[in-house]
């Protein structure tokens, strides 16, 4: 049977490309599965799409050029800033997500980091594994029930940490200025400022979306304005944090540690000042992971894709404005 449909997939991390071949294949679809990495490499393959399935790849205003007859661009995960959104809008491009696929998982990470830094379990082990078996070599540790967490956005992942956080004992407030305070207030959580989150939190959390205001919103700047000794944790974007300023102030002692899951640049140059730090934690993007997340991942694109491919709405549109200029949709 002739393909009607061609769907090239930018890149992927996924073990395999089953779960989208078994719901798009039925309606014809051709898979074109690549690894590309830059934005030449992304406007190559792109050619002739009906519609695309991308992970990190760029998917900038050039490459929106290319897409003629695309319908959708499907973005494995939940944040889309490697899309560009006005690019694909002003184009008459769906851009979709998938916002509620990792949400144990980024949650269980996020409490996995917190108690690693704050029971400095990895520095532990390290000097353990060094030969040095020393509990004051840890100091100082403090006990994690009466301390403040502060959660900067409280969307869908954020709002699975706050009972987990809040079993072990800690005060949750968040700032997050799009949720009604009786949202927040039904977890047992304070809305604040920021001024007021990054100057009373014991463990700051990042949960923000990457855009203009939030980019490297962790700073020299709002570094000296948090307690002595915090912590950060971020499973977010990586560009939240200015990553030298980060470092600055974890070799100065200012903050007591950082844990992080994502970073500006992935993986870390050698010469990164975070590699050489103790009170540092780093995971390889890896919070989103497990064996259940990855399948819902890979179906819930892939079914946008036939959603849009079809004639019907897709579920999660994050750009919903183009809906009606859609002259492939049904009524």
């Amino acid at each position: 049977m002739s393909s009607s449909y061609v769907v090239p997939i930018t890149d992927y991390v996924f073990p395999t490309l089953e779960p989208e071949a078994t719901i798009l294949s039925p309606l014809g679809v051709e898979l074109r599965p690549a690894q590309c990495k830059t934005v030449d490499e992304v406007y190559e393959h792109v050619q002739g799409a009906d519609a695309l399935l991308v992970c990190y790849a760029p998917v900038t205003a050039r490459v929106i050029e290319a897409l003629r007859g695309c319908r959708i661009i499907a973005r494995y995960g939940i944040g889309v800033d490697n899309v560009d959104l006005a690019a694909a809008t002003a184009a008459g491009i769906l851009v979709t997500n998938v916002p509620d696929y990792c949400v144990d998982e980024v949650s269980d990470h996020t409490m996995a980091l917190l108690l690693a830094l704050a029971r400095k379990v990895a520095l532990a082990d390290r000097r353990v594994r060094a030969g040095t078996w020393s509990v004051p070599d840890l100091a100082p540790i403090h006990r994690l029930n009466g301390l403040t967490l502060g959660l900067l956005g409280l969307g869908k992942i954020p709002r699975a940490v706050v009972p987990k956080a809040q079993a072990f004992g800690l005060r949750v407030i968040a700032c997050d200025p799009y949720l009604p305070p009786e949202q927040a207030a039904s977890l047992g959580v304070r809305l604040v400022s920021l001024e007021e989150l990054i100057s009373q939190s014991d463990v700051l959390s990042l949960h923000a979306p990457l855009t203009a205001e939030t980019r490297e919103l962790i700073n020299a700047a709002t570094i000296a304005r948090m307690k002595p000794g915090a912590l950060l944790i971020n499973t977010a974007r990586g560009a939240l944090v200015n990553i030298p300023d980060l470092a600055e102030a974890l070799k100065r002692g200012r903050l007591g540690g950082a844990a992080l899951d994502v970073l500006p640049v992935e993986p870390p140059p050698a010469n990164s000042p975070l590699l050489e730090l103790e009170n540092v934690i780093l995971t390889p993007h890896s919070a989103w992971s497990s064996v259940e997340a990855v399948t819902e991942l890979q179906s819930k694109a892939a079914d946008e894709v036939a959603r849009a491919l079809t004639g019907r709405s897709p579920r999660s549109p994050v750009n919903p404005e183009v809906l009606p200029r859609l002259k492939w949709l049904k009524p």
